[in-house]
């Protein structure tokens, strides 16, 4: 398996180099993917409980005799 490479842009001169990641560089990205997937986790999560603390609320108003245009008027 090839390693993950970078490129690199001297301004200067407009010449492009491809490089291959060094050990460290390759654990930090690795670190970052890991850390975005738990922190992506939690907002699925926390978008979850609020979609259904909602569906809740909805449904306690409408056993209290509110229509659906009522219970988005509200809402708004």
């Amino acid at each position: 398996m090839s390693r993950p490479t970078r490129i690199e842009v001297d301004c200067s001169t407009g010449i492009e180099s491809i490089i291959e990641l060094t050990d460290a560089e390759i654990a930090q990205m690795e670190a970052d993917a890991a850390a975005f997937a738990v922190r992506q986790a939690a907002e699925d999560a926390k978008a979850a409980a609020e979609a259904e603390a909602k569906a809740s609320a909805q449904a306690k108003l409408a056993a209290l005799g509110l229509t659906a245009e009522e219970i988005a008027a509200l809402s708004k």
